[in-house]
């Protein structure tokens, strides 16, 4: 009988709440092809504010790193989200002349969002960080690949869809899940079960945050 992956057990144990994540209705509008464009505006501007908020917290990871070769993974991952993501949310802002300063970036569901991640990044230790951003990144992964076979019709969204159904997005979450899988024996249970419990906070702010796409009333 195989032994259970410490990523295997984070996800079995947080499977419900992962599971309504990866079924939001934010990824099943876009998987219908309804997803209200004015919904979509602002999902862009609370997501791009958040790109900029995990260049900071994958900086604090490079910090806290205790290889060379995690720095230089982390670096990469660094250039990726100032060159790449960064640069997908100003291009498509002025392709759907959004405004940003038109939207309340200190709605609470956002900021508790962008804040829970920074304060688990600042406060945490580098498997802290390690967790809270495979939480996110194998969330984004696993709807989009799904998400990614649907007809999107508009040709910015389905760029962010396969940007994260893509084969560098699915490295990066694999390279994720094994610094957690190769910390298991550094850890006592007690360590094991707070992991876990990182994982599924970081998806809970993650539905919450999901939500604040629809606005007020969501």
């Amino acid at each position: 009988m195989a032994v259970e992956s410490l990523s295997g057990r984070i996800l079995r144990e947080n499977q419900t709440i992962f599971d309504a994540m990866v079924r939001h209705r934010f990824t099943t509008d876009i998987e219908g092809g309804h997803l209200p464009g004015e919904v979509f505006d602002r999902y862009l501007v609370y997501e791009g504010a958040f790109v900029d908020t995990a260049i900071s917290i994958f900086a604090l990871a490079t910090a806290k790193a205790g290889s060379i070769e995690q720095k230089r993974w982390l670096i990469g991952v660094l250039d990726d989200l100032a060159n790449q993501q960064i640069a997908y949310f100003e291009r498509t802002l002025a392709a759907r002349a959004i405004d940003p300063a038109v939207f309340n970036l200190a709605e609470p569901r956002v900021e508790a969002f962008c804040a829970g991640m920074l304060d688990i990044a600042e406060k945490g230790a580098f498997l802290d960080i390690i967790v809270a951003m495979f939480a996110a990144e194998w969330m984004y992964w696993t709807w989009s690949k799904r998400v990614a076979a649907a007809a999107i019709a508009d040709p910015l969204l389905l760029e962010w869809v396969a940007m994260h159904a893509g084969d560098t997005f699915a490295r990066q979450a694999e390279w994720l899940r094994q610094q957690i899988d190769e910390a298991n024996d550094r850890l006592d249970e007690a360590g094991r079960a707070r992991i876990s419990a990182v994982f599924g906070c970081v998806q809970a702010l993650e539905i919450a945050f999901h939500d604040a796409a629809y606005g007020a009333a969501a």
